[in-house]
Formats: C-alpha cells, sequence, structure tokens
C-alpha cells in the first residue's frame, strides 16, 4: 500500500492487529460449552477459519482441543501464535479460505468467529463441508455490541455521522435487540437460510447469548481503532473521530456499558 492510501477492510485488521487484540471482546463461555457439546469431537482435531488474533481461539484451546487456525493476514498470526503458546496442541497456518491447502485433512469442527461474511458465498459452504469428516460440525458465530444508555448512543450517532463512520459497536441501541439470533444481520444475513438450502447439511441450530460489559474510554478507543469502518477512513480523519469519542465517553463518566450478544449458528455434515 502506498503512503497516504487508505487501506482495505482487510489490510486494517492487520495494521491493528495489537489494538484488535487490546480492545475486541471474546465470546460466551456458555457458546464454547454448547459448540463442543453438539460437535462431540471425542479425539478429532478442529480447524477454525480467521482465526485472527485469538479472541475465539483461546477459550476453545483452553478445553484441551486439537486446533489448527487459518488466518490470512501474518500480522493477526503473530498475534495469535503468541496468545496460543501456552496451548502445544495449536497450530497456526497462514493462509485464505481460498488458498489454504487442506492437504487430505479432515476435521470434526469447523469454526468461524465474526468473519464468515468476508468469505465469499460461492465457495464458503463447499470449504467448509470438504473440510468436515462425515458427520462433523460446523459453528459460526458472531458479537453484536449495543450501548445501554440511550442518551450516550445518541451522542455518540452524532459523531458518527460527523465523520462518515459508516458503522461502529455503539450504532445499536441495546433495547432495539430482541430475543432472535442474527437480528441485527437484516434478511437474508443470518447462514441459516443458506445452509437450509444445501442438502450436504442438517441439524441446523441458532442460540443467543447475553452479558454485559463496561469499557474503560482507552480499552474502547481500542476497540474502535480496530474496527473496519475506522480503518478505511483518511488518518487525520479517523484520529478527530476517535479524540471526539474520548472526549464524550470522558465526560460520561470516563468509559462506556455496553450489551454484547453471542450470536451462534450450528450445523452437521451429513
Amino acid at each position: 500500500m502506498t503512503a497516504g492510501a487508505q487501506p482495505s477492510p482487510g489490510e486494517g485488521f492487520g495494521a491493528a492487529a495489537e489494538q484488535y487484540d487490546a480492545g475486541r471482546p471474546g465470546y460466551a463461555d456458555e457458546l464454547v460449552t454448547d459448540v463442543l457439546a453438539y460437535a462431540g469431537l471425542g479425539a478429532a482435531a478442529a480447524v477454525e477459519f480467521g482465526a485472527g488474533t485469538g479472541k475465539a481461539t483461546v477459550p476453545f484451546a483452553a478445553r484441551g482441543i486439537r486446533l489448527t487456525c487459518v488466518e490470512p493476514d501474518p500480522r493477526m498470526a503473530q498475534v495469535l501464535r503468541r496468545n496460543t503458546g501456552p496451548y502445544p496442541a495449536v497450530q497456526v497456518e497462514v493462509a485464505g479460505l481460498a488458498d489454504w491447502d487442506r492437504g487430505g485433512r479432515r476435521f470434526g469442527l469447523v469454526l468461524a468467529a465474526t468473519c464468515w461474511h468476508w468469505f465469499p458465498p460461492e465457495r464458503r459452504w463447499d470449504v467448509v463441508h470438504d473440510a468436515l469428516e462425515p458427520g462433523g460440525a460446523v459453528a459460526l458465530f458472531w458479537n453484536p455490541h449495543a450501548v445501554l444508555d440511550a442518551g450516550l448512543h445518541a451522542e455518540l450517532a452524532g459523531i458518527d455521522r460527523r465523520y462518515g463512520v459508516a458503522s461502529s459497536p455503539h450504532a445499536a441501541l441495546a433495547s432495539g435487540y430482541g430475543g432472535q439470533p442474527g437480528d441485527d444481520q437484516g434478511d437474508g444475513g443470518w447462514p441459516a437460510g443458506e445452509c437450509r438450502q444445501d442438502a450436504r447439511f442438517t441439524g441446523l441450530r441458532s442460540a443467543r447469548y447475553r452479558r454485559q460489559a463496561r469499557y474503560e474510554t482507552s480499552r474502547y478507543l481500542s476497540f474502535l481503532a480496530s474496527v473496519s469502518a475506522y480503518q478505511v477512513l483518511p488518518v487525520a480523519r479517523r484520529e478527530q473521530a476517535l479524540a471526539e469519542t474520548a472526549r464524550l465517553l470522558d465526560a460520561r463518566g470516563g468509559g462506556i456499558d455496553m450489551l454484547h450478544l453471542s450470536d451462534l449458528f450450528l450445523a452437521r455434515a451429513r
């Protein structure tokens, strides 16, 4: 990328790998438990596509499973290796979904955390099915976020409009979420409809997990700096947006209270 050029969203994640790792939330413990109960891995191994810095990897690795992590950005993979260092059963491979060499391996579980939408729709179900042994499971999950305080939500929305931030973790208000997994993704966004049309998969399930979290200003700024909607802004404009957000949060008690949802989709290869 040339000097002064704006990064693409994919490039932005790697450029902000440390901020991504410091600011992004993890996933609900109950989600990990339910995925492993559904998969029934036994001695089989798992593979995670788009593993990032290991936000989902670490809680699964801590359960003792053998896990291959496929991550396309070497900068993210470097942090991933550091975070998974205590888990010798984790192997990191730097590759994209399209050029990953499976080498004839098959897995009992495929994981993809907050990255499924980056994979080409015409290829992703083929890659998943090819990677699974018969009866193997796929678990796709996301972390939608929302602001608990309506007044703060309105003020943050004003900052986003002024700086042209297309979407952000505080774009939604917590009261707007119901109990349906994927209700933030709009028509066709949740993978159940797409998967239901693929006869190679069965046993479809969805679940939503709720929790609340408090972000101090500095951690929330790290979170925002790792989000693609900020990464694609010109540097000066991004810094101004983050600085104004910081001033607002400091004036409102030094942080932000968020609703974190973990939305899970499960299916099994026939």
